[in-house]
């Protein structure tokens, strides 16, 4: 399908006003830098409602997590998205994701609009030191980048998923780096370090954690654990009678235990550090579990509008001023988050913030205090669907009532109570044609060159083809192409250019050694650059030998990069061209990725 390519220019300079964002006003000021607390935020990918001991699963122990919810607060009744990447945008804006642009989980249909403004810069705004560690899945190229979103750190990797979890290649700070050991224990240890280095100064840490989303890869001291273990409460489906989706269920209780360490590993170096008391942490997940298993009865699972497909724990902890074991059944979700969070730290919304938030700010809940609210609607969408919650009814996508109170497995439609289907039915056609109106299926171009970094990586993931060339998995995400049979096949992005100048150019690629001598060439406009590749590079696809089941996603590479030289573009929408001039074998390069560098 064709979609309309537009500038990216315009955003920017309309973007400077946006990111000046929620700042500290003169209400404010007699509130000092150092007084105000610290926040953590552990989000994971693809955990559902039931993958902790607290919310009832008796396959697993989760005490650390549990911890938070007893010497916390538990918000029983907290909801995100159906998948990862809008998620990721509601908690960053605290607005439903298609107001900020976000319409898929790939291909750059998962970038978050330049006009939203996130709670990272709210927080950068007050003065914290502030950081991410993990997935990002919100964009790549600066200003998508975390960034260029409000992160002074950033440790992670941007796309939907990964391909392997053991020393991974990663992105710091924009730079292509390589992990060390088990990559949610990396990530961890990175979290800490910026802990130790920050402790004089407010901090805002942003931990999205990748796992148990698949490829399902865990150490061995957690999957020798499970890999035999007897689960008690699978769901009774066709696939488990059928013994399908055992190792899967296993392998992601096993890879939720080691979530559980790392939590654990935080929470004791705030104690050794001795900011736990001033320490605000959060933990929630992005969507439902990945694969049939236990989730406390709920129907539906990641993909769903329906409850188990998006309803998620909440555990919340700030010792001494969140009473320990409160519980705050309040409909609330990812996009109540920032101004939540914001409040607890004075940290006041700008009033003339251009986009108005949808989300609500639960802190007096938290703290135990006894609110009259007026009645909500909470709405989960994705792909067309969408649902709507109450404070006890759920109508579903399909526009089938349910009292999520009495049946909270939605076993039951609820047909006697008319006038409230109608309500929440007219809800949801106002919200369709409201927010939902808002998301724009467009094409973007991918910016080059921006000023706030040096380096934009513009992986396969991203790209185009033409002729036999194909990828080595159907999501794109961490795949790489190959079958580049053809001095006629090409690979391309259509881009645009921030500003001329000259670019460094490297291509990752893997060329087995008949094969040698393949003549490249890199291409926009009038200006193009040639390399020939003299060196083989032809390693085994890896990941393999870690899954504990079968993977849908892409193997990976260890790909080199070779050094195209300098290539001069300028400013302006175009398109990048990777063209085979000379083919000696049968097959030119296997690609991963293209590096471009501003020198001047």
């Amino acid at each position: 399908m064709y979609f309309q390519i537009f500038s990216l220019s315009f955003l920017f300079s309309f973007a400077a006003g946006i990111f000046s964002l929620p700042s500290v006003g003169m209400a404010d000021s007699e509130v000092n830098l150092e007084d105000r607390p610290n926040v953590i935020v552990f989000l994971s990918d693809d955990q559902g409602y039931g993958d902790f001991s607290y919310t009832g699963n008796r396959d697993l122990a989760t005490p650390n997590i549990d911890g938070l919810a007893r010497d916390g607060a538990f918000v029983e009744q907290f909801f995100v998205c159906p998948v990862c990447s809008p998620t990721r945008a509601e908690f960053l804006t605290g607005r439903y994701h298609p107001r900020g642009g976000v319409f898929s989980t790939g291909a750059g249909g998962e970038r978050l609009d330049l006009d939203e403004s996130t709670i990272a810069q709210a927080f950068q705004a007050a003065g914290y030191a502030t950081a991410a560690f993990g997935k990002w899945h919100n964009g790549m190229q600066a200003p998508y980048h975390p960034n260029s979103r409000g992160f002074d750190e950033y440790y992670g990797f941007c796309s939907g998923h990964w391909g392997n979890y053991f020393d991974p290649v990663l992105d710091h700070n924009g730079q292509i780096v390589r992990g060390k050991g088990f990559i949610i224990d990396d990530f961890t240890d990175h979290a800490i370090d910026f802990i130790e280095n920050h402790q004089k100064k407010p901090f805002f840490i942003y931990l999205p954690y990748n796992t148990p989303h698949s490829p399902m890869q865990v150490p061995d001291k957690y999957w020798n654990k499970f890999k035999e273990k007897q689960l008690t409460q699978m769901p009774n489906s066709g696939a488990v009678k059928k013994g399908k989706g055992i190792d899967h269920a296993r392998a992601a209780l096993a890879m939720c235990e080691n979530i559980d360490y790392n939590v654990g590993r935080v929470l004791e170096k705030l104690d050794e550090l001795k900011l736990a008391d001033n320490t605000i942490v959060l933990y929630f997940c992005d969507n439902g579990p990945n694969g049939p298993r236990y989730n406390a009865g709920f129907k539906g699972r990641k993909g769903s509008t329906d409850e188990g497909g998006v309803r998620t724990p909440l555990f919340v902890r700030w010792p001494g001023v969140i009473p320990a074991g409160n519980k705050v059944n309040l409909v609330t979700g990812a996009i109540d988050l920032w101004p939540t969070l914001t409040s607890l730290c004075r940290i006041p919304l700008n009033e003339q913030q251009d986009h108005p938030l949808d989300g609500i700010s639960f802190d007096l809940e938290l703290k135990g205090a006894k609110v009259k609210r007026s009645p909500r609607y909470f709405f989960n969408a994705w792909k067309g669907k969408v649902s709507v919650r109450t404070q006890q009814y759920r109508l579903d996508n399909k526009g089938v009532l349910y009292d999520i109170m009495q049946d909270p497995g939605q076993q039951t439609p609820v047909t006697d109570r008319p006038k409230i289907k109608q309500e929440l039915q007219a809800a949801v056609d106002n919200w369709k044609s409201t927010v939902l109106t808002e998301l724009v299926e467009e094409q973007r171009v991918f910016p080059v060159g921006h000023p706030s970094m040096s380096a934009t990586q513009l992986p396969a993931r991203d790209a185009e083809v033409t002729g036999a060339i194909k990828r080595s998995n159907k999501f794109p995400n961490c795949s790489y192409f190959g079958n580049w049979v053809s001095r006629e096949d090409t690979i391309s992005w259509p881009v645009e250019v921030m500003k001329s100048g000259k670019f460094r150019a490297e291509v990752y690629y893997c060329l087995a050694k008949e094969n040698v001598g393949v003549d490249l060439q890199l291409s926009m406009g009038g200006h193009q650059i040639n390399k020939v590749v003299n060196e083989a590079n032809d390693p085994p696809a890896l990941g393999a030998e870690n899954d504990r089941s079968t993977r849908g996603e892409s193997l990976v590479k260890d790909f080199k990069a070779l050094d195209m030289g300098v290539i001069e573009l300028e400013q302006g929408v175009g398109r990048i061209e990777l063209r085979t001039l000379e083919m000696p074998g049968k097959e030119s390069i296997e690609f991963r990725l293209l590096m471009l560098t501003r020198i001047e």
